[in-house]
């Protein structure tokens, strides 16, 4: 039977200034856009126990997951350093709102962007094999 293989790509509605939203994520997440206005992420090269895994799910009605937001999606960006992305979010003074928690999948911790949407940052376990 003919069936998704995986995330194809995450679309995010500007509530103001798109320009600002873009320049903010790249200012605090690092996230470059290629020359036709998107980002690209690859997992190749992952070392993480999962190899790369991108995680699909939908929450109840009454869900308080992703809270603060109003928002009806929150995503979550893999990290390769946490610790030092929460250093840098701070130094910027982006208010982290929970984390950094410790989990068996990983590391993780929650952030709200400028148009009020969660964001949930994920730093995967590295697989044994990998050091």
């Amino acid at each position: 039977m003919p069936h998704v293989t995986g995330i194809g790509g995450v679309f995010i509605k500007a509530k103001g200034d798109k320009e600002a939203l873009v320049a903010w994520y790249q200012q605090h997440l690092g996230i470059e856009l290629e020359r036709f206005g998107a980002a690209v992420f690859r997992w190749p090269q992952d070392t993480a126990e999962d190899k790369g895994a991108t995680a699909w799910m939908v929450a109840k009605h009454d869900s308080q997951w992703f809270s603060p937001s109003e928002s009806s999606f929150m995503i979550n960006y893999r990290v390769d350093d946490l610790s030092g992305l929460l250093a840098n979010l701070e130094k910027a003074g982006v208010k982290i709102l929970q984390g950094p928690e410790s989990h068996p999948n990983g590391n993780f911790a929650w952030l709200m962007d400028p148009d009020g949407n969660k964001v949930e940052l994920w730093e995967p376990r590295i697989s044994a094999s990998a050091g």
